[in-house]
């Protein structure tokens, strides 16, 4: 049995035996090209799956073509009454009754009919009567008086006493903002802030005076002290 280290030890397989079959992770160089018709190696896994299924050790093969002679006594055979009743088409379920088609046909009586007056005027559509212009003008206006209700709900809502309106987009500058002088502090705060790259000016090494000055506390003297199960005594 070999061990691990030997097994580590074995060479990489060449795949470029099968030039078809290209890998990046084993093409050291490009495959050659054939010239003329294309040549496939299979590897053994593909050749045995190309195998047809083998057939089972105890199937017989009774019927070796799907036409096969009749015999004579099925020739001469005459089926019972059982089966010429079986042999007989389902009738239809009681009244049943076929599609009548899409279009009936008419019969010599209803083409040859003559429709009488009263049909003729049935068959007319109906006329909406028509209202003349003047009704429109007939028409009168009611007076009538709202109340005081309604006339409270009509009255436009008013505006707040101390709503202001939206100021000026421009407004005169007074003269003491004109002559005011901004303090070192303002001047300071107006400088734009100066953007550095992500790790400019980083030392990861440097300590800062007050990591120096940092004394723990007893929590995590504690948290620092190792598992006592994991101590050994010497």
């Amino acid at each position: 049995m070999t061990t691990r280290i030997n097994q580590l030890a074995q060479p990489k397989p060449n795949l470029l035996r099968f030039p078809d079959r290209r890998s990046v992770y084993w093409l050291d160089k490009y495959p050659f090209q054939r010239s003329g018709t294309s040549s496939f190696d299979l590897t053994p896994r593909w050749a045995r799956l190309t195998e047809g299924k083998p057939i089972h050790s105890s199937f017989e093969q009774s019927r070796r073509s799907p036409e096969w002679p009749v015999s004579t006594a099925a020739l001469r055979a005459q089926a019972s009454e059982r089966v010429c009743s079986l042999a007989q088409p389902r009738p239809p379920a009681d009244g049943w009754q076929p599609e009548r088609p899409l279009l009936a046909t008419l019969s010599r009586a209803v083409q040859k009919a003559v429709p009488s007056s009263r049909l003729c005027e049935l068959a007319q559509p109906k006329r909406a009567p028509l209202a003349p212009l003047s009704d429109h003008s007939r028409c009168t206006m009611h007076p009538s008086t709202a109340s005081a209700r309604v006339c409270l709900l009509a009255a436009p809502k008013r505006e707040h006493p101390h709503y202001l309106l939206d100021r000026a987009v421009t407004w005169p500058m007074t003269a003491a903002a004109c002559k005011a002088m901004a303090s070192e502090r303002v001047q300071e705060l107006a400088q734009p802030k100066r953007r550095c790259g992500l790790f400019q000016g980083y030392d990861p090494y440097m300590v800062t005076p007050a990591a120096r000055a940092a004394t723990a506390s007893p929590r995590i003297q504690e948290l620092s002290l190792p598992i006592p199960r994991k101590c050994r005594q010497r």
